[in-house]
């Protein structure tokens, strides 16, 4: 296959687990219209339009407080200025189940990555921070990142207040930490460099992972980079390309057959045609055309929410795939193994459009899952339209989408764009432009007294760390065969293959999606053949790298199990 270039938690809902990881994926592929749609899932009942903040969340019946409870950490607002004396603190969750207090004891730090550290909570109970302490006697931690969750360093998301959110100040954060916090109830020194640190990170945390390793490789002694985006890119339309190739080819013929025409009509000049293919979308008073084909594109984020767990996975990518392909009135079941755009499987709307039943389907959907989202009280260019630079501009703290895209803006990229080559297939259309996708930056970060956000994101601050061929002993890379995010980690197929070692575990988890090994049940035996492979060799080079720690140090341990 070409690809170019949550679980059980204790004291929390699994869908306010899955439904924050949804948020933060419609705002990293989605742009201004992931905005609108974060908006729109965010929006009180009792409040007006795009007057947002986090609606309350109910409780499950029976629901148990956490077993683990937070602490704090005093961090600097700006390491790099030594005249500056703000600070904010730091929230974190340690896990001591299965310590074992001993000279070379690790400590499994999980980065939270670019989300609340409540959401990451699950890893410390059943995923991977549970299963790597309960195999080397160590103690976890779930490290929150600054200005995510309740590490909010200060009063408003301005342009001037995000400033001190970048991969600096992050990364020395975690530095910080390692070399200073002291755990409750725990009477030994765990700071490193006296004591090894295992790093682990998903996705963006992923690449701060692997940056940890190379930035402080003094006080990092081992770090787990899974699904890690250590390429950054002004244009990400590989994303679309790995699920066009990965998805079933019956689903991905429609889509890819039913955006052409869809790029056809709107291209063609015909006003009244395009007034009514928008109509069979429930957007026929959307104005621009860009915002109406952002719109079609929301269902395909969904791929990158599937888990081999179905307790915590989602099926929304195979549930839009079915309704694509669901035959109705003169459309029979036997027109449907016609090839696409068939007269056999076309439908003459009431208006006079004739157009393959995928796109009719196509409508269906998205008036049932996106449009339907928007309430009585607002047009639907209220919902979904992008032009209006005043839905953008509210910098109060419940704003938490103008977190993850304010790093987008600044350093990291990743607009979901068309192929470059118009002629390729494609499942988005080639109106979705880096100009497009970006304009959300300037629309949603004007000029402040002390920081302007630059006209395209300085992806260099992070390919400047390594970029695809970032590398170092102890520091291993896991990416999953069918991750969108692929082409971006070390694992592109833009790069050369490298030999997976114990010092540096190179491994890809077959039919994977989105940081796989992350996850985990209290009984590995019970999980999939693949994973627990994964578990298993994680395991396996962490002990390994442990032991060298230990034989550097001087130290016998027979603890290790």
């Amino acid at each position: 296959m070409r690809a170019k270039g949550f679980l059980a938690l204790a004291g929390f809902s699994l869908a306010v687990i899955c439904k924050a990881a949804s948020e933060s994926d419609q705002i990293r592929l989605l742009g201004p219209q992931g905005v609108n749609l974060w908006k729109l899932d965010n929006r009180p009942k009792t409040q007006t339009l795009f007057v947002s903040q986090d609606a309350p969340q109910q409780p499950l019946k029976g629901k148990k407080p956490s077993k683990f409870r937070a602490q704090w950490f005093e961090q600097p607002l700006d390491h790099f200025d030594k005249n500056s004396e703000h600070t904010f603190h730091q929230r974190y969750w340690v896990s001591t189940r299965h310590y074992k207090p001993r000279k070379g004891a690790p400590v499994i730090v999980l980065d939270g990555g670019e989300t609340s550290g409540t959401n990451r909570l699950p890893f410390l109970d059943t995923g991977i921070v549970e299963i790597l302490t309960r195999a080397t006697g160590g103690v976890g931690v779930i490290l929150e990142h600054r200005y995510y969750g309740k590490s909010i360093p200060v009063s408003n998301f301005s342009t001037d207040s995000l400033r001190f959110l970048n991969n600096d100040q992050a990364a020395a954060d975690s530095a910080n930490f390692m070399k200073n916090v002291k755990f409750d109830g725990v009477k030994e020194d765990l700071t490193a460099p006296g004591t090894p640190w295992i790093y682990y990170g998903g996705s963006y945390a992923g690449a701060r992972a692997a940056h940890m390793k190379v930035l402080y490789p003094e006080i990092v002694w081992g770090a787990i980079a899974s699904s890690a985006v250590t390429h950054a890119a002004l244009e990400n339309w590989e994303y679309m390309e790995i699920i066009r190739e990965a998805a079933d080819p019956k689903c991905s013929g429609h889509i890819v057959g039913s955006i052409g025409t869809i790029d056809d009509i709107l291209l063609g000049g015909n006003k009244f045609l395009k007034t009514q293919l928008k109509k069979l979308f429930g957007l026929s008073e959307l104005e621009h055309d860009e915002d109406f084909v952002s719109v079609l594109e929301s269902p395909l984020g969904s791929w990158q929410a599937k888990c081999w767990d179905p307790a915590v996975g989602s099926t929304r990518f195979e549930e839009f795939c079915d309704t694509l392909s669901k035959p109705f009135g003169k459309v029979t079941t036997a027109a449907l193994e016609l090839p696409y755009g068939h007269d056999d499987r076309k439908v003459t709307l009431d208006d006079g459009l004739a157009v393959d039943f995928a796109i009719v389907n196509y409508g269906k959907w998205i008036k049932n899952h996106v449009v339907s989202r928007c309430p009585s009280e607002g047009s639907v260019e209220d919902c979904f339209g992008t032009y209006d630079d005043e839905k953008y501009r509210d910098t109060g703290i419940e704003q938490k989408w103008r977190l993850w895209l304010f790093q987008v803006c600044t350093e990291w990229g990743y607009f979901t764009t068309a192929p470059p080559d118009q002629n390729m297939a494609r499942i988005v259309s080639k109106l979705l432009t880096l100009g497009y996708e970006s304009k959300i930056c300037k629309q949603a970060f004007p000029p402040g007294q002390h920081f302007s956000v630059p006209s395209l994101p300085n992806i260099t601050a992070v390919n400047a760390l390594g970029d695809f061929w970032i590398a170092a002993d102890r520091l291993a890379f896991i990416d999953g065969e069918v991750d969108p995010w692929r082409p971006d980690t070390p694992h592109s197929d833009d790069v050369a293959w490298r030999e997976d070692t114990v010092l540096r575990p190179f491994k890809l988890i077959p039919n994977g999606v989105h940081h796989y090994d992350e996850f985990g049940l209290a009984n590995l035996l019970e999980e999939p053949a693949e994973i627990r492979k994964i578990h298993a060799e994680m395991i396996s080079f962490v002990i390994s790298w442990l032991k060298d720690w230990d034989t550097v140090h001087g130290i016998n341990n027979t603890i290790l199990v």
